[in-house]
């Protein structure tokens, strides 16, 4: 057996399992909502109790306040003009459905994926209904930084967004560590046949 085939098999037995994929199950739906609904009524609050927009609200002193804004982009202050609006809507849109294709089988087999994709779908979900409902953009207002610098305005969307993309890490990261001690076993194992067959 070559090392390509022993790894193609050693991959087979990590991601193989008899668990549905988190998109089957009632878990990741509620996870979906609950980012979406804790997104959206932060963003209606803001809205309420910020405006006008530009105006801090300091929490923390200067570190962490709340400044209500609009970005009509994407995150870090992304802009492709006029159509900025329905383009990045359209790949939210395509990024949800390949990122749910691509990690379905990773979230059989890794609590980390199970929990980080739907978190990841839920803030693109919060942002989306943003640029469908809303024509200044998506709502930002959780502002953090020291004087004059500062990261961009951001909200619980784009949080939801970063936690699960870290989750998501993780649990690739993972199962590439199982992937390489079962490409180890099975070469091992490999070694030892002739011995035993002698």
């Amino acid at each position: 057996m070559n090392s390509s085939e022993s790894h193609r098999r050693s991959a087979a037995s990590v991601t193989l399992s008899d668990d549905p994929v988190a998109m089957a199950t009632p878990r990741f739906w509620i996870l979906v909502i609950l980012v979406v609904a804790f997104d959206f009524l932060t963003k209606a609050w803001a809205v309420d109790a910020l405006a006008p927009r530009h105006i801090p609200h300091p929490v923390i002193g200067d570190v962490f306040r709340f400044t209500l804004a609009y970005n009509p982009g994407a995150a870090f202050g992304m802009h492709l003009g006029p159509a900025s609006r329905w383009i990045f809507a359209a790949l939210s849109v395509i990024i949800v459905a390949v990122l749910l294709r691509a990690t379905a089988d990773l979230t059989r087999v890794s609590r980390a994926a199970s929990w980080g994709v739907p978190v990841v779908v839920g803030g693109a979900i919060g942002n989306l209904l943003d640029r469908i409902r809303l024509r200044d953009g998506v709502v930002d207002f959780i502002d953090i930084g020291v004087g004059d610098v500062r990261f961009w305005t951001f909200n619980i969307a784009d949080t939801a967004v970063t936690l699960g993309a870290g989750l998501l890490v993780a649990a690739l990261w993972a199962q590439d560590k199982a992937l390489q001690e079962a490409a180890k076993q099975e070469a091992a194992s490999s070694s030892e046949a002739p011995h035993r067959g002698r």
